[in-house]
């Protein structure tokens, strides 16, 4: 009986203060809650290629590039993941050239039932106008395709690249660990 009377006043207590708070909240009531703005598109360019592979890592077998592992989360606008969401990547291999007659450095994977991702691939090269960078097309169920790319903060060739979006670069959590969360609309 003690306990009950402890958690009815608890959850009094709270009342009250929730009650209390109102006023001061303002128009943040009316306002959804939002995860930040939606990730931005970019240009597909000249090397998607439809039908890739099914698969989380886009290392080949004997591959001694600098390894590069992308993770994140797909939000709505509205904070909720994404579950099945379609993600294909593709990017150019340490050289800067893309393979453009099979699908190496080429894949697709879903997100999980929370939204996540992990991609496992390397770290792109450089070729010419064009700063590191990975290609991604995005789909969620029901929702249009995000065409987009992801990069690489401080690289050197960033400031010359005139398609090169600070928002949409990645954060470096290690050297070999990169994140990005795609937001799209409801």
């Amino acid at each position: 009986m003690r306990e009950r009377i402890a958690i009815t006043s608890l959850f009094r207590r709270r009342l009250v203060v929730a009650g209390l708070a109102l006023p001061f909240s303002g128009s943040a009531l009316a306002q959804p809650l939002t995860c930040g703005t939606t990730t931005p598109p970019e240009t597909e360019g000249p090397f998607f290629k439809p039908s890739s592979p099914l698969r989380a890592s886009l290392i080949g077998k004997n591959s001694a590039s600098r390894k590069l592992v992308v993770s994140g989360i797909v939000l709505l606008a509205q904070c909720k993941p994404v579950a099945n969401a379609l993600l294909d990547f593709w990017h150019a291999d340490e050289s800067g050239e893309y393979d453009n007659q099979g699908f190496s450095y080429r894949g697709h994977q879903f997100t999980d039932a929370e939204g996540r991702y992990r991609l496992e691939t390397i770290v792109p090269g450089e070729y010419p106008g064009r700063t590191r960078h990975i290609h991604v097309k995005l789909q969620a169920p029901r929702h249009k395709i995000l065409t987009t790319q992801l990069y690489f903060p401080g690289d050197p060739g960033n400031r010359l690249d005139g398609l090169f979006r600070p928002d949409l670069a990645m954060r470096m959590a290690a050297p070999g660990a990169g994140q990005f969360d795609f937001v799209i609309e409801a």
